[in-house]
């Protein structure tokens, strides 16, 4: 089983193809399943690290995985809200919009 969405591992496979299997099998497939950790835990580190750093780019596909990791969209939006006191307010304003596109992708 793939640790990533075939989807994710193919944007970047045919460009880098180490960099993709890299991804698959020591980041995803150890790194995320070390036990000193919790999948909900490692999701709230790298959001968290994803909006301080600004990296919009990657953060709509971790955003999706917390919410599958057990994060609710409020503990997000809380989430964002406390970093823009530490990471700055447009790194905050960016990720709720970010937020925003994943709730109306995923509303009925």
């Amino acid at each position: 089983m793939n640790a990533i969405p075939d989807i994710d591992r193919q944007s970047m496979a045919d460009i880098a193809p180490k960099l993709a299997e890299l991804t698959d099998q020591v980041l995803f497939g150890d790194v995320w399943r070390r036990p000193q950790l919790s999948p909900r835990e490692r999701s709230l580190a790298t959001v968290a690290a994803l909006v301080a750093l600004n990296r919009g780019e990657q953060l709509p596909f971790h955003l999706r995985r917390a919410r599958d990791n057990g994060i609710s969209r409020d503990e997000l939006a809380e989430l964002v809200t406390h970093l823009a006191f530490y990471a700055g307010w447009p790194c905050a304003a960016s990720a709720v919009s970010a937020l925003r596109a994943l709730d109306e992708a995923v509303a009925p």
